[in-house]
């Protein structure tokens, strides 16, 4: 099940998700190759990430999966934001130059499926990052910030789901070695905390940050698929039958 959006756009709104928000942004500056006026797309819960790239993007769009929810971004804005379903994405192939998933693989109901839907519409050379929750971390055991939901993914379930789906993986980085604490003490030591996780416990960083690329001298089968989604905007609740209707049902006589 999706971390609802509401939630999520709390928690980064929160001290500690401001705090994992720096932190993930350091590690993802660090393997981000800048690629002159590219096609990005943010899939999952992306957009506190995507504003600090966007500027030298030719355009940006928000994918945001159905049983997430959506928010409009960016604020004050045209709206870049799609509701969509993580397995057939409204673009056509080969259509962007960057993926970068966060908040998003660890819900996949297929993620196989995910991963050759993102293979699909990626360019030829096109780069793809991923942010999951590290399953050996303190961050995945938590369940007061989204990280502590979903799957969480070890580097070599990472490195093997890549190569199954032809990515090549390339570069990677750890984030959120601090521990995921509201207390403000503690917050307060979180420089320390990343600057002493990335030498001395690398392995159990709160997330693993990995770069690949789209593998091109292999194909994927495609085979003709239904959509097993359809999205339908509910514009008043709906399901619970009003005092009307149920006294209207009593009064038909029975067959």
């Amino acid at each position: 099940m999706h971390a609802d959006i509401v939630d999520l756009r709390e928690f980064y709104h929160s001290p500690l998700g401001r705090l994992a928000d720096h932190s993930i942004a350091m590690a993802l500056t660090s393997l981000w190759a800048r690629l002159p006026d590219e096609r990005l797309v943010g899939l999952g819960y992306a957009v506190p990430y995507l504003d600090r790239f966007r500027a030298d993007t030719e355009r940006t769009f928000a994918f945001m999966p159905a049983g997430q929810g959506a928010v409009n971004w960016p604020p004050g804005e045209l709206s870049s934001t799609a509701l969509i379903f993580d397995e057939e994405l409204p673009l056509p192939d080969a259509s962007v130059d960057r993926i970068l998933m966060v908040h998003s693989l660890e819900f996949a109901e297929n993620p196989r499926e995910t991963m050759k839907e993102l293979w699909r519409v990626l360019a030829p050379g096109g780069r793809l990052v991923i942010v999951v929750p590290n399953r050996r971390g303190v961050w995945a055991r938590m369940e007061h910030t989204p990280f502590g939901s979903g799957r969480p993914y070890s580097r070599g379930q990472l490195t093997a789901l890549l190569r199954e789906t032809n990515f090549t993986p390339g570069a990677s980085a750890e984030a959120l070695f601090f521990p995921p604490s509201k207390l403000r003490g503690v917050q307060k030591l979180r420089g320390a905390f990343e600057r002493l996780g990335r030498s001395l416990w690398p392995m159990f960083s709160g997330v693993i940050i990995v770069e690949a690329q789209k593998r091109l001298y292999q194909g994927l089968p495609v085979a003709a698929r239904a959509s097993r989604r359809v999205f339908v905007p509910v514009l008043a609740p709906q399901g619970i039958p009003t005092t009307r209707e149920r006294t209207l049902d009593k009064s038909r006589p029975a067959r």
